[in-house]
Parts: structure tokens; sequence; C-alpha cells
């Protein structure tokens, strides 16, 4: 599988250089994008920009890879997807399960807002109820 890899300060971008992203790539894009949850910068951007087509599974394999971003603290954003692809998602309901940007700018900035917010939780006083 081709990927562009992008580092930067605060997260990564993978770029998927494949104009089919077939079921039988699923395993090989998930070692690559869990490798990241090991990593000091763990958050991720997505990028779709070149695909075309996605089979359901590589699809469902998104959505469960995601989630365990999400529970393990760090930001999956997927951002620049093909109108195709988009009403693939949206038919067979995994389109409301992703978290989603037009552009890339616009998943840096979910990704910058998501930090800040783990910040913010961090940070919050632990309140405690005193019986």
């Amino acid at each position: 599988m081709k990927v562009k890899i992008d580092t930067k300060e605060k997260f990564n971008v993978i770029s998927i250089n494949e104009d089919h992203l077939s079921a039988n790539m699923t395993d090989e894009l998930s070692e690559l994008l869990l490798s990241y949850l090991n990593n000091e910068i763990k958050n991720l951007v997505l990028s779709f920009v070149a695909v075309n087509k996605i089979d359901q599974a590589a699809a469902e394999k998104i959505v469960e890879l995601q989630q365990l971003f999400y529970d393990n603290n760090a930001s999956f954003v997927v951002c620049e997807l093909q109108p195709q692809v988009e009403k693939f998602l949206d038919q067979n309901e995994l389109l409301e399960r992703m978290n989603i940007t037009p552009t890339q700018s616009e998943a840096w900035d979910i990704v910058q807002m998501e930090l800040i917010e783990r910040e913010l939780l961090d940070d919050a006083p632990n309140p405690h109820v005193d019986d």
C-alpha cells in the first residue's frame, strides 16, 4: 500500500495514495496506523484525497481504528473524502460514525481542539463528594 506520511508538531498526516482501498489492505493499514499509538505524537489525520473506492471491510476497519485511537486519548480525523467514497460510507451507515472534515486544514483544527479539550480535562480538579 502506498502512503505519504507527514509529521507535524502535534499530529501525523497519513495520505493514502491508492485509488482503491480494498479489504486485503486492511491488515497493512491497521498495522501502520496502530503503530502511532506507541509514539509520542499519537494523533492522526488520515487523508483520502486519492481514494476513489473503498471496500466495506476497509471502511469498517477505519471506524474501528478511529475508536481505538479515541479510547487511547488520541485524535483520529479522516479528511478529503471523494464524493463517491463519502456516498458509499453514508449508504452503509458508516459516515456518521466517523470524524470527517472536508479539508486537511479543518482536520488539523479538530485535532488542535481535541488536544485542548484533553488538556483541560486533565487539569480539571477531581470533585469529591463528602458523605
